[in-house]
């Protein structure tokens, strides 16, 4: 039981790590290799594919990927889910889709490339034909085939090439925003200029949007993995200082007999602490087995339409786990060690046992 309570604690550290490791993984997926223009805005109502050349010459813009993007309500059989179907053009830059690998995924000529997350709620799979209700303008109601699946971590996304959906919606080029990428060093201009433009409807700053989802998780990560960290603290130290004290109250006669047979106090409390290690060591990887079974079990449960958290569990959370439970443990030992110290042998071996 000592060690299962070990090995419990370094679960809950493991457990505590793995929420700033998968979060870290997501940001670095998401702003880093999907999200990688530097502004994204939108226009108030679609606008013709020429607008690209307009906003190439903006102060400080060096390079422009329009988007189509069609609201619609996507339904297979008796399961319909809102959302909006976003058209890029082959060979995207600025903004990607990407596989479970990480590799970037050429869109199909034809149909829609749905996360899994979208494709789990409709109950659709590759080769499937789903019902596009699309709700602007004329508010057609289309058909098309589900060529492909892939798997992210934010959102419900339904992909289209930009000239498949076009041919769909039957409209020339059109565009509803594009992805920007900027001079750092002329941004500030380029920003009051798109404020004062009244065509524009939105302006996502891909920085703006970074910070805030690290002032909004970060500090809450760092305050729940120093709890976690004291919870573990204590359940290590109680069960490893219980432990020893219970062997020196059961021990403490034969520990006596051996200092007055010639035992120094190093040997006897090695032999006194050295159980206890025994116990402790072996808990530790068996704690992080526990702390990786919970840590997949909340990456499950915490999956969610807004993000899915990845299960990743990076090696120094293993490390950060093992040596607070083992630091705990070296404090644990050093109080039996000092009461050690002051053991007073004549005391002791006049008891009865």
């Amino acid at each position: 039981f000592s060690a299962l309570g070990v090995a419990l604690a370094v679960s809950i550290l493991v457990v505590g790590r793995f929420a700033i490791d998968s979060v870290e993984r997501l940001v670095d997926v998401q702003f880093e290799k999907v999200q990688r223009e530097d502004v994204m805005i939108t226009f108030q109502e679609p606008r013709a594919e020429r607008v690209r050349h307009t906003l190439a010459q903006l102060p400080g813009v060096l390079r422009v990927e329009p988007f189509r993007e069609v609201p619609a309500r996507l339904r297979l059989g008796h399961r319909s889910r809102l959302a909006a179907v976003l058209g890029l053009d082959s060979g995207a830059q600025l903004r990607r889709i990407l596989d479970r690998n990480l590799r970037a995924v050429n869109l199909p000529p034809e149909g829609l490339v749905l996360n899994s997350k979208l494709a789990e709620i409709l109950g659709a799979r590759a080769g499937d034909m789903l019902t596009i209700e699309v709700l602007e303008g004329a508010r057609p109601v289309l058909t098309a085939p589900v060529a492909l699946l892939i798997d992210e971590p934010v959102g419900l996304g339904a992909y289209m090439q930009a000239e498949a959906l076009h041919r769909l919606m039957r409209e020339a080029g059109t565009v509803s925003g594009a992805y920007l990428q900027v001079d750092p060093a002329r941004s500030a201009k380029l920003y009051s200029f798109l404020k004062r433009t009244p065509s524009i409807n939105g302006v996502a700053v891909r920085e703006a949007a970074l910070a805030s989802f690290w002032k909004t998780f970060g500090e809450s990560l760092v305050w729940t993995t120093l709890v976690l960290a004291g919870f573990a603290c204590v359940i290590a130290l109680g069960i490893v200082y219980n432990g020893a004290r219970m062997a020196l109250s059961e021990r403490g006669h034969e520990l006596a007999c051996l200092r007055v047979l010639g035992f120094t106090r190093v040997e006897i409390g090695r032999i006194l602490l050295g159980e206890q290690g025994l116990l402790t060591l072996p808990a530790i990887p068996a704690g992080f087995l526990i702390g990786l079974w919970l840590s997949f079990w909340l990456s499950k449960a915490m999956s969610r339409e807004t993000f899915r958290l990845p299960f990743v569990v990076n090696a120094g959370t293993y490390a950060f786990a093992a040596m607070v439970v083992l630091a705990a443990a070296a404090v644990s030992g050093l109080i039996v060690a000092l009461r050690l110290q002051r053991m007073d042998l004549t005391e002791v071996l006049k008891s009865r046992e």
